[in-house]
């Protein structure tokens, strides 16, 4: 390899921002069946801060390397982890978490099944934008809310980046989706396959929802983290889901009886947990959108690795306007 270091953002604790450090760790040795990867580009997730703050407690080897998303080239790999080559293109969504280091480096060990190859021609950056949100889309409404043909899907935060994800998805997957978004993203939502764009911001929002949705919505999904259960509830169908994954701190008031009556569910889940089989089965779905141009998320920013801490303030803060990417 020609170094025995690698160039990474780590903490030595937990905390605030200001803890990330950047700067040369041991250069990670892969096992059996792992490979290593040099990273071409990373992406700063919510989650990651999360991590970072000891707010979502997951095992973390100090020094911890953060990060979860990366797009790279193979660089080594052990002797068990077949399919891979030196030179291949590749990705991964799932570091930085059960003990496994994180993606922010310049050199990253992945294990041979959470790494998939990256479809020719796709842009790095344009790609790792795109990973963990679409992965997270993938699992809400394939996995946990089964979505159907021509059930009737509201995705809440439609121009965010798990929003966008997700209603390309169900647009592909034959749903009618309505999306909620502020008036100036509805032309993004409708390019994403949205029939219909309500104003998030009206105060008739769950007025004009029902008039849209007049056999019932099939699957609610407030990708922003604004969960008004009780404002939804009347409006589901029968057998209705609704799925939670933003708002690590919400509170929402549950009204049991128009869900139990409904046959209608709540169902949370978090990507972090997801098993290598439900990551890989999302990863054969995010190739086939990544290599027809069909995820469309926005990049707020390209950075390089020193700005790290800065990444992670800007997503706590509010601050960041579509999706951080960073530069080893």
């Amino acid at each position: 390899m020609g170094t025995s270091h690698t160039r990474a953002a780590y903490v030595t604790e937990l905390g605030p921002a200001e803890r990330i450090r950047v700067g040369d760790l041991p250069l990670p040795e892969p096992g059996p069946t792992d490979v290593l990867v040099h990273v071409d580009a990373v992406a700063a997730n919510h989650v990651d801060t999360f991590v970072r703050s000891g707010l979502y407690r997951t095992p973390t080897p100090f020094p911890f390397v953060i990060g979860r998303d990366l797009t790279g080239t193979v660089a080594a790999t052990g002797p068990g982890a077949t399919g891979f080559t030196t030179g291949d293109r590749v990705w991964c969504n799932s570091l930085g978490h059960g003990g496994r280091q994180g993606s922010f480096a310049t050199l990253a060990v992945v294990p041979a099944d959470r790494l998939y190859p990256l479809p020719p021609s796709v842009d790095p950056v344009t790609a790792v934008a795109a990973l963990h949100p679409a992965a997270t889309a993938f699992l809400g409404l394939f996995r946990e809310a089964r979505v159907r043909p021509g059930e009737t899907v509201v995705i809440g935060g439609g121009a965010g980046a798990v929003g966008s994800c997700a209603i390309t998805m169900a647009a592909t997957a034959g749903a009618h989706v309505i999306a909620t978004a502020r008036p100036a993203d509805a032309p993004h939502c409708h390019d994403l396959g949205a029939a219909e764009v309500l104003d998030y911001r009206d105060p008739h929002l769950f007025t004009h929802l029902g008039k849209a949705t007049p056999d019932g919505i099939d699957v609610y999904w407030d990708t922003s983290g604004h969960h008004d259960i009780p404002g939804v509830t009347p409006l589901l169908a029968r057998g209705g889901r609704v799925l939670l994954t933003a708002g690590i701190s919400a509170r929402a008031e549950i009204p049991i009886g128009s869900l139990y009556t409904r046959d209608a569910r709540l169902l949370g889940f978090a990507i972090s947990n997801a098993a290598t089989a439900d990551l890989a089965d999302a990863a054969a779905l995010v190739n086939r959108l990544l290599a027809a141009g069909a995820l469309r998320v926005r990049v707020g920013e390209i950075l390089p690795l020193d700005q790290d801490a800065d990444a992670h303030r800007m997503l706590e803060d509010g601050q960041a306007t579509g999706r951080l990417v960073l530069r080893p």
